[in-house]
């Protein structure tokens, strides 16, 4: 297992220089995403190895039944040493997991490092089935779409979650038909989600179990090569508003100072409405020093076109995920001329 965790932490840094967590530019034979992208279901739910890197990325905003607010994310990564696979030792897929939970006064983090093809980890369609270690995602639908119902589990050294997850709408698609641009230079990925999950489970904390509910989102997406040479990282947003529509819209910043920014309009019965560069703007509020390092916790997301202005606030500022390549992640609650809850991600903050 180290000298696996040392292969996939090389791999990483070679790829840090290119581009945040393995997203650089090269694509080194790998498949690159095109317009006009065709999704075949279930397949398209399981992993595309002639693509470098893909994952499965669900968060969740939770409740005890006193009220408090909770986070969870469970995150499968698939790198790819070369466009192929296989069933063995010499299987060129690697994967990482990550596994957050965030309370108002703690937040754990924890990671699985594994190679595919041997057993440790990896990604069936039919059935879906993602796992690394004894973490796992796996469809409990009996009809429909895989992911219309989940079930999902993961630990660390002092948490562990059990959820079951019911969707009650559709999938969604980012971009132009799920072929997501990010940079002007046209790097982009093939990306949807399912975000309309209502959740029940149990977290599993040091005081004790606590049951929750609440609502969750699950991210897809894979690409070769989605960020620009001068793209260092991004801030990502996941809202639920309290009518119901939802709305994902990121941020990738350059070292020369700009943005490249996407967004997402999904109403309530899941239609969208997807929007380009320039029509989202996210000013920092206020910043927290967490590990080390300033992280802007507080910001002001502005959508003229849609009439919002919200300012966010983390549930916990301090929600950074001790990983291999370390971000900040949690849930968190906006005001504004709108209000809800949501998840926020950043990356590339040195």
């Amino acid at each position: 297992m180290r000298l696996l965790a040392l292969i996939l932490l090389l791999t990483l840094s070679q790829a840090h220089a290119q581009g945040f967590a393995g997203l650089g530019t090269q694509a080194d034979g790998f498949a690159i995403p095109q317009p006009d992208p065709v999704f075949t279901f279930p397949e398209d739910h399981g992993p595309h190895p002639e693509y470098r890197i893909e994952w499965w990325y669900l968060t969740a905003t939770l409740q005890g039944m006193d009220g408090t607010d909770y986070g969870i994310q469970w995150t499968l990564f698939r790198s790819a040493l070369e466009p192929e696979t296989s069933y063995d030792w010499t299987a060129p897929q690697l994967f990482m997991g990550h596994a957050g939970l965030t309370t108002p006064t703690a937040h754990f983090s924890a990671e699985r490092l594994a190679r595919g093809g041997i057993g440790q980890a990896g990604v069936t369609s039919d059935p879906f089935h993602a796992q690394i270690d004894d973490w796992h995602m796996y469809s409990t639908a009996t009809d429909g779409d895989a992911y219309d119902a989940l079930h999902l589990t993961a630990r660390g050294s002092n948490f562990a979650y059990d959820l079951n997850l019911t969707a009650n709408g559709p999938l969604i698609f980012h971009g132009d038909g799920g072929y997501s641009v990010k940079s002007a230079q046209g790097q982009a990925s093939y990306y949807y989600s399912q975000p309309f999950y209502a959740v029940t489970g149990t977290l599993n904390l040091p005081d004790g179990d606590v049951p929750v509910t609440g609502t969750a989102w699950l991210d897809r997406e894979w690409s070769s090569q989605p960020l620009s040479d001068d793209q260092m990282g991004w801030d990502w947003f996941s809202l639920q508003f309290e009518d119901g529509a939802r709305m994902m819209a990121f941020a990738l910043r350059s070292t020369e100072g700009g943005t490249f920014t996407s967004a997402t309009w999904i109403n309530a019965d899941g239609t969208t409405e997807s929007y380009g560069d320039g029509h989202i703007a996210l000013t920092p509020l206020a910043t927290t020093q967490v590990a080390g390092r300033t992280i802007p916790t507080q910001w002001q997301l502005t959508f003229p076109v849609r009439g919002i202005d919200i300012q966010t606030t983390p549930i916990n500022a301090q929600s950074w995920m001790d990983t291999s390549f370390p971000y900040w992640e949690g849930p968190i609650t906006f005001t504004g001329s709108h209000t809800g809850r949501g998840y926020l991600e950043m990356t590339g903050y040195e």
